[in-house]
């Protein structure tokens, strides 16, 4: 018995197919009720009692072996099959190995967007490359206002004249040029400043600006948005505050902060203790802001207000380091799948 046992191991061993049906004469053959291995265990009563042991390892493996090589060739066909059928139908579904993600600030912005178009506001945009008029003149800024400074503005050297945008209330400047009141626009964008790269600061970042100009729109137009605004983003129990600022297109003019999300205002180290934490600034336009662009500051009033994407994300995801947007980490970025 042990050289039948020995001849049907190498037939196994040695048997290749791709073939469905010459698979199924190998089942027959070997493995079926009337085949070669299950007759060998009717002929195991023959076999001497003290080789018993031995021989029954052997009709074992082989029984073994013979079902996993029926097993691997089975599988091999059925995904030949499938791989053949996926090529021949091209209405199939594309397999994707990983599904990517939205850039934090992305998710954001789309956020930000989405919760003032609910109220009115539609979107504007306009060039990073801009010029004196449109970024600092137009917008109250005097001759010698620090943001001119080679220090903080990236001017374009062959034409002084030119710099990257530094916010993008020059999108606003755009559209008071070219659109009469009633205004109602936010101007989401990349904006540059000259500032050293830290964790909390870089020379590039991305804002969005808020514009309404109307007849009558007052201080309390202003403030009711903003409660909106911040209801919305960070939930419903979000507590606004004003302080008193300065902005050369602004006057009046103030910072707000929010009842900070994270400890919700009992005070911890993301809000420095205080319970509260700054995310824009604001304030009613500037009456020379509007004349400057073709709008009678007698008949019309607004209120502006800006944000960096920036900061409003680390708020709301807790992350600690600004240099995280810019490096393209994916272990950092897939973390962001859930938020879309």
């Amino acid at each position: 018995m042990k050289e039948k046992i020995d001849k049907l191991l190498n037939e196994i061993a040695e048997f290749r197919t791709e073939k469905k049906e010459e698979l199924e004469q190998y089942r027959l053959k070997y493995l079926s009720k009337k085949g070669l291995i299950p007759s060998l265990f009717g002929d195991f009563k023959l076999v001497a009692p003290d080789l018993r042991k031995e021989v029954g390892q052997a009709l074992n493996s082989l029984k073994n072996k013979a079902q996993e090589k029926f097993n691997d060739l089975q599988s091999q066909i059925e995904d030949k099959a499938t791989d053949d059928q996926k090529v021949g139908d091209l209405t199939l579904p594309v397999d994707f190995e990983e599904l990517g993600s939205r850039h934090p600030l992305s998710i954001v912005r789309n956020k930000i967007i989405d919760i003032f178009a609910r109220i009115g506001f539609t979107v504007s945009e306009g060039p990073e490359i801009e010029d004196d008029f449109h970024n600092f003149t137009a917008l109250n800024f005097p001759e010698e206002h620090p943001a001119r400074d080679m220090q903080d503005t990236f001017f374009i050297e062959k034409n002084p004249d030119l710099a990257l945008r530094t916010h993008t209330s020059s999108v606003q400047v755009r559209v008071m040029e070219n659109t009469q009141p009633p205004i109602r626009t936010i101007s989401p964008g990349r904006v540059f400043r000259n500032e050293a790269i830290s964790a909390r600061a870089h020379c590039i970042f991305h804002q969005v600006e808020g514009l309404y100009i109307n007849k009558n729109v007052s201080f309390a137009d202003l403030k009711q948005t903003l409660i909106y605004f911040a209801r919305e983003l960070f939930g419903e129990h979000t507590k606004i505050r004003l302080r008193p600022s300065y902005f050369p297109f602004t006057e009046p003019s103030a910072e707000m902060d929010i009842s900070c999300n994270i400890c919700g205002g009992k005070g911890c180290n993301i809000c420095k203790y205080t319970g509260w934490v700054e995310i824009l600034g604001c304030g009613m336009v500037d009456p020379n802001v509007l004349e400057n662009c073709g709008i009678d500051s007698k008949e019309y009033t607004g209120f502006a207000f800006g944000m960096g994407i920036e900061r409003i994300t680390m708020l709301k995801y807790q992350i600690d380091d600004i240099r995280l947007f810019f490096e393209n980490d994916k272990r950092f970025l897939k973390q962001f799948k859930s938020a879309l």
